[in-house]
């Protein structure tokens, strides 16, 4: 299977459908505008460190043609970061060498790569170092840990985040950003989506603080435009740095940002500020041209293209849909999409685009290769016609598209 993972394809030259245009963010030429979305997978050593298996996986992305892969998202220190175990990490001289070995066979077939940092807060299920979570503020999160990421029960409350945690969680990501160069990577993606910790501090149900980060949005705001500001700072413009944004939740389904369009201005003017590259803008739904309009009758996405002074977007939700993909890139919704269902069940997808394929020649989304749990080696079973598991329950977080 690696063999066949590192067999170089043809790249997909300038087709009819719209994905297949080459694309820009920061620094980045990139050979079209389909992107591999962050997907959880969970299949690092107990320590967090990258394996060869993990090369072959994101490997085989770039071999299948995408113009750009995003990692999973990775922890930034070894004390409350880390949000699942066996999540890989960027801490350690051992993550560091780790990730090498994924950097280089991406670059291997040409394409850029970016790893994606993320800090779990009051969201977090496993910890390898045995720290207790933290959160902007001491309030358990809604609804129940996920069974499919290994949790039971409740979430516990969290221990409110003190100033100096403040401090310690902005150091985490600009250290972690320093590897990321030291590992290879074209660049840095900091998530600020999905209900963890830079999402906690954005939404006002999780965020009850009096301080200056907390109170109107651009308060809760304010956490998220300093590690952006202080990545800019310590990696320099020659990196490509993004931000990535949502209103849902892995916990909150239906949350949306209580000024609406006001709000969503606000937010993305404010990475804008702080020297940012790109927005990605996280799943609103399936059927993402409707479930991403705003009030004012713009999606999500063209008012981020707007607010930012037209940085570059990444729209993500549901674009296995190769018609809907055209539909937000032609409409100016925005300037890229990632793929995450899509992108696992058809790792070659832009290759097989730019030879003429149609949506019905596609392969579905099966999410037995999910299950029981969603790690790389029970994928490689359900490949090969078997079954298994191999560890506590997990499962990628974006296939949820």
């Amino acid at each position: 299977m690696p063999e066949r993972r590192r067999r170089r394809m043809t790249s997909p030259q300038a087709g009819s459908h719209s994905a297949l245009r080459p694309a820009r963010i920061g620094t980045l030429g990139l050979k079209n505008s389909l992107v591999v979305a962050p997907m959880t997978r969970v299949s690092a050593d107990a320590d967090g460190t990258p394996t060869t298996e993990m090369a072959d996986y994101y490997g085989e992305f770039a071999v299948g043609g995408f113009g750009l892969i995003i990692t999973e998202g990775t922890y930034t220190d070894a004390r409350h970061s880390q949000g699942y175990r066996n999540q890989p990490g960027l801490v350690s001289d051992r993550h560091v060498h780790g990730w090498r070995q994924v950097v280089h066979r991406v670059h291997e077939v040409g394409v850029p790569i970016i790893v994606q940092l993320m800090h779990a807060g009051a969201l977090s299920q496993g910890n390898y170092y045995g720290a207790e979570s933290i959160a902007p503020s001491a309030l358990a999160p809604r609804g129940e840990m996920m069974p499919e990421y290994g949790g039971n029960g409740r979430w516990p409350i969290p221990r409110a985040m003190e100033y100096d945690d403040i401090t310690q969680v902005t150091s985490g990501f600009v250290s972690a950003a320093r590897n990321a160069v030291d590992a290879g990577f074209d660049g840095v993606e900091i998530h600020a989506a999905n209900g963890y910790l830079l999402d906690q501090f954005l939404t006002d149900y999780t965020n009850h603080r009096t301080d200056s980060f907390g109170g109107d949005v651009s308060g809760r705001m304010r956490l998220t435009e300093q590690i952006a500001s202080e990545i800019r700072r310590a990696v320099g413009h020659r990196v490509t740095v993004g931000v990535r944004l949502s209103q849902t939740k892995i916990n909150d389904f239906t949350y949306r940002w209580p000024g609406g369009v006001s709000d969503a201005e606000t937010i993305f003017a404010a990475v804008s500020a702080a020297g940012v590259d790109y927005l990605h803008i996280a799943s609103e739904g399936r059927n993402f041209v409707e479930t991403a309009r705003m009030t004012d009758g713009r999606t999500i996405t063209q008012i981020a293209r707007e607010a930012s002074g037209l940085l570059p977007v990444i729209a993500n939700g549901g674009m296995h849909d190769l018609g809907q993909t055209a539909s937000v890139l032609d409409g100016g919704h925005a300037d890229l999409v990632s793929l995450g269902r899509g992108a696992l069940a058809n790792p070659d997808l832009p290759c097989r685009l730019a030879q003429g394929a149609k949506m019905t020649d596609l392969n579905r989304f099966d999410h037995s290769m999910l299950e029981p749990f969603a790690t790389l080696g029970n994928a490689r079973r359900w490949a090969a016609g078997g079954s298994g598991s191999d560890g506590p329950v997990r499962v990628a977080a974006d296939t949820r598209e």
